[in-house]
C-alpha cells in the first residue's frame, strides 16, 4: 500500500479537527489556509459570504513570467454535513489513522484533497510553471453549491479566467465529467386548523400537501418508465421524490400548517427549470383548491436550489489534461452533484477528480484510504511537471 508524504496526513488530521459542519460558520478553517498561503507570499483573496462568518478563497500561484492568464483551478469545498445522530466507533472530529485510513467527518468530502493541494504548496512554488495554478476553497457546497456559486463570479471580479478546473471530490481518482443537476424546491401548505372533533370548520394542511406528494411520485414514475435516458448513469433518467415532510402539532387539532421539500435530479435531455414548473404547478393548483375552501389558505413554492449538471467534452481541455495526467478518465457518469457545473457554466472546462469514495461520504466512520491520498499527491506532483515543460 502506498503511504502520502506526512505533510498531507498532518494537512488532513488538521483540517478534519475543524468542525466546518455547514451550519456553523467556515470561516476558522479559511483563516487558517489563508494564514499559510500568505505566509508562502501568495496574494490571497477571502471572498466573505452574504451571512457573516462564511467565505469563499481564491490564491493564485503565478507563472514563471508573473502571468495570471488561464491555468488550472484546484478547487475544494470546506463544509462538511452534520454527524447528528450517527454512531461513530471514534469522534468524527478527532481524526484517527487506523488499518490504512484516515477516519473523520469530511475526510474523504472533501478535506482529504484539500490536505494534498495545501501539502504540496512547497512543489508548486518551486516550479517554473508555465501557466498559473489557481486554489479556491469555497464554503456550502453541502447546502446546495452556494458557494460554489459565488465563487465562479468571485473569479470574474479579479480578473481571473482559467481555462480548466479540478474539482477535487471523491471519485476513487478516477477523472469524471459529467454528472446531473441537483435541485430542491420547499412548498408549505396553509391550511385553517380546528379541533380535530369539528374537523369540517377548519382545513387540513397535510391532506393537501400528500395530494401534491403523490403527483411528484407519479411524476418521478413517469419519468422512469418514458424518458428520456443517459444509459452512462447508474439511474439513466432525471429522478425527483419528496424526502422532508413537516406537519402538524397535536394528534387532536386539523393541521394548520405541512411543509414538504422534493428532491428532483436531471440528466442533460431533461431541462430542471421545466421539472420545477411541473412541481410548482402541482402546488399552485392545489392551492387555489385550498383558497376556494378558505380564503386564508394556501401555498407558497420556493425554489431553494438549483445546480447546474455537468457535461464535459471528451475532447476539451479538461479531459485532455487529465490523459496527460495519466488519469482514468470515465465514461460513466455519476449521480450525485458537484460544483464542476457551476465552474463548467463560467467557461471554465472542469472534471470532477479526487480521493477516496463517494461511498464513504456523510456516513458514519468517514474514512479516506491513505493509498488515495498518495495516489492524488501523484496526480498533483504530474500536473507541476506538466505544466512546467
Amino acid at each position: 500500500m502506498s503511504a502520502p508524504r506526512q505533510a498531507i496526513l498532518d494537512w488532513a488530521m488538521r483540517l478534519v479537527s475543524l468542525d466546518t459542519t455547514s451550519r456553523d460558520p467556515n470561516l476558522p478553517l479559511i483563516e487558517v489556509v489563508a494564514a499559510e498561503l500568505r505566509e508562502r507570499g501568495l496574494a490571497t483573496h477571502v471572498r466573505p459570504a452574504p451571512s457573516h462568518g462564511w467565505a469563499n478563497l481564491i490564491a493564485t500561484i503565478p507563472s514563471a513570467d508573473g502571468s495570471l492568464d488561464g491555468g488550472v483551478v484546484l478547487s475544494g469545498h470546506t463544509d462538511v454535513v452534520p454527524v447528528d445522530g450517527q454512531n461513530w466507533t471514534s469522534a468524527p472530529f478527532e481524526p484517527q489513522i487506523r488499518d490504512g485510513r484516515l477516519y473523520g467527518r469530511g475526510a474523504a468530502d472533501m478535506k482529504g484533497f484539500i490536505a494534498c493541494v495545501l501539502a504540496l504548496l512547497p512543489d508548486l512554488l518551486a516550479a517554473q510553471l508555465t501557466e498559473p495554478i489557481h486554489l479556491a476553497f469555497s464554503y456550502d457546497e453541502e447546502l446546495g453549491c452556494i458557494g460554489g456559486e459565488q465563487i465562479v463570479k468571485d473569479f470574474a471580479d479579479l480578473g481571473l479566467h482559467p481555462r480548466c478546473a479540478i474539482i477535487g471530490e471523491p471519485t476513487m481518482m478516477r477523472a469524471i465529467r459529467g454528472h446531473k443537476s441537483v435541485n430542491s424546491v420547499r412548498i408549505e401548505f396553509r391550511g385553517v386548523a380546528c379541533h380535530s372533533s369539528l374537523k369540517p370548520h377548519g382545513l387540513n394542511a397535510i391532506e393537501h400537501a400528500a395530494v401534491v406528494i403523490r403527483q411528484i411520485s407519479e411524476y418521478g414514475d413517469r419519468l422512469a418508465a418514458t424518458g428520456p435516458y443517459d444509459e452512462a448513469y447508474e439511474v439513466p433518467y432525471s429522478t425527483v421524490g419528496v424526502n422532508i415532510v413537516h406537519g402538524g402539532i397535536a394528534n387532536n387539532t386539523v393541521a394548520d400548517s405541512c411543509v414538504i421539500e422534493a428532491d428532483f435530479r436531471t440528466i442533460a435531455a431533461d431541462d430542471p427549470r421545466a421539472l420545477y414548473d411541473t412541481l410548482r404547478g402541482y402546488a399552485l393548483a392545489q392551492g387555489e383548491l385550498m383558497t376556494a375552501a378558505h380564503p386564508d389558505a394556501g401555498v407558497d413554492v420556493r425554489l431553494l436550489s438549483m445546480v447546474p449538471g455537468l457535461e464535459t467534452s471528451p475532447d476539451g481541455p479538461a479531459v485532455e489534461l487529465a490523459r496527460a495526467l495519466g488519469l482514468e478518465v470515465s465514461d460513466a457518469k455519476v449521480t450525485y452533484g458537484t460544483e464542476a457545473g457551476q465552474f463548467s457554466g463560467a467557461g471554465m472546462d472542469a472534471i470532477v477528480c479526487g480521493p477516496g469514495d463517494i461511498a464513504q461520504a456523510h456516513g458514519a466512520n468517514e474514512y479516506v484510504a491513505l493509498d488515495q491520498l498518495a495516489a492524488c499527491e501523484t496526480m498533483l506532483t504530474r500536473l507541476v511537471q506538466q505544466l512546467s515543460r
